[in-house]
């Protein structure tokens, strides 16, 4: 994904944050080769819960170094912004719309359904807000 941005912007982000899916040992060793600085979760945590100290990712020196890094970082850490940006438009999208999958197939369709709970999305919210 990352490579992905690069090659789209033509620019190497300074910083990436990811979700537990993409905790591996691999991938946080591709950040540190890439030089960026990566904050990737290594479990799952529910809204108004402590980080859990497992989770889904494996133990590895690097995932153990990653759990320090999200729990040191406290209510300063980047990652914090994540849950600020992007997971709570996912969130509503898929609870208070039900959009749980997509019925067609293919890229371009894919990209075509998606843009339809996403447009009525911001439109609920543009007009929640001029109320």
């Amino acid at each position: 994904m990352v490579d992905a941005i690069t090659a789209n912007t033509g620019h190497k982000p300074a910083q990436v944050s990811a979700a537990s899916g993409y905790c591996s040992e691999a991938n946080i060793q591709a950040m540190e080769h890439r030089d960026i600085d990566a904050f990737i979760a290594t479990g799952r945590q529910k809204h108004g819960e402590a980080a859990p100290d497992g989770g889904k990712a494996s133990t590895t020196p690097k995932t153990e170094e990653m759990r320090k890094r999200l729990r040191d970082g406290g209510f300063d850490s980047p990652y914090r912004l994540r849950k600020q940006t992007v997971e709570p438009a996912f969130g509503q999208i898929k609870h208070a719309r039900s959009f749980r999958q997509f019925l067609m197939r293919g890229f371009k369709k894919v990209t075509a359904e998606w843009a339809m709970p996403c447009t009525v999305h911001n439109i609920l919210k543009l007009a929640g807000a001029a109320a």
